[in-house]
């Protein structure tokens, strides 16, 4: 199977570098099939510069600001069979390209693969509480998943999809500003397994926690996420952009 990282950038040029060595660093030493794609979403600063300074990775531009857009847009852009959509601010820990590869071999019924975020800048008793959250969170999912049928669970910046899968979806709902992994987890899962599992956790900054708080964060993504679920579209109107 071939893989295609799919990494959305809006003025990341302080960030994109890690994340693309991570990537990088994973790939040393195997023989995955593995392309590497940049979408810079209306960038006003060197993201694409230094995206593209990078070896064997292909910057594409998508014009229109917006996390979804620029999704879609390396959606179209990939040929992998797979598609990682990782941000700009994530950093992929050892392991977790033969994570992906494992679970995809073993079950040709998965159509979409998830993990946790661990925030790299934040202190353990903030990742402590992420990961209570989660335990949440994943109870919710088992519920609606395995009982009510309705959806799966993946996590935005770590969520792994197939391909024809996402063809056979259309793709990303351009209605949606943010919260796509909601989405995308609701509607894939008719056509195959949605799995979120804490072995494929992923290095992310946790900045937005520091801007808004945890608590409010949390309480944000949970209402969006059974908002999409019961009325299919996102109770927020609006999301910042946060970049410190």
């Amino acid at each position: 199977m071939k893989l295609s990282f799919a990494i959305p950038a809006h003025n990341e040029e302080a960030m994109i570098g890690g994340c693309l060595e991570s990537v990088l660093t994973e790939l040393k030493g195997n023989d995955y099939d593995v392309e590497i794609i940049v979408v810079d979403n209306a960038s006003t600063d060197r993201t694409s510069q230094v995206a593209g300074s990078f070896d064997g990775v292909r910057v594409v531009s998508q014009p229109r600001k917006g996390l979804t857009w620029a999704r879609h847009a390396g959606f179209l852009a990939s040929t992998g069979d797979l598609i990682a959509n990782i941000d700009a601010d994530t950093r992929l820990p050892k392991g977790w390209l033969d994570t992906v590869y494992k679970e995809f071999s073993e079950n040709e019924n998965l159509v979409a693969l998830s993990g946790p975020h661990v925030f790299y800048d934040m202190p353990k008793t903030v990742n402590a509480s992420v990961r209570l959250f989660y335990y949440f969170g994943y109870l919710s999912y088992l519920i609606n998943y395995y009982l009510l049928k309705n959806a799966g669970m993946l996590q935005g910046g770590n969520f792994i999809v197939k391909k024809s899968a996402m063809e056979k979806i259309g793709g990303y709902s351009l209605d949606f500003d943010f919260y796509e992994d909601t989405d995308i987890a609701h509607r894939i899962h008719k056509h195959g397994h949605v799995k979120f599992t804490f072995k494929l956790p992923i290095y992310a900054s946790g900045r937005r926690l520091k801007k808004e708080g945890l608590v409010k964060s949390g309480a944000q993504y949970a209402l969006n996420y059974f908002w999409i679920l019961m009325f299919k579209k996102p109770y927020a109107k609006e999301f910042k952009d946060i970049r410190n």
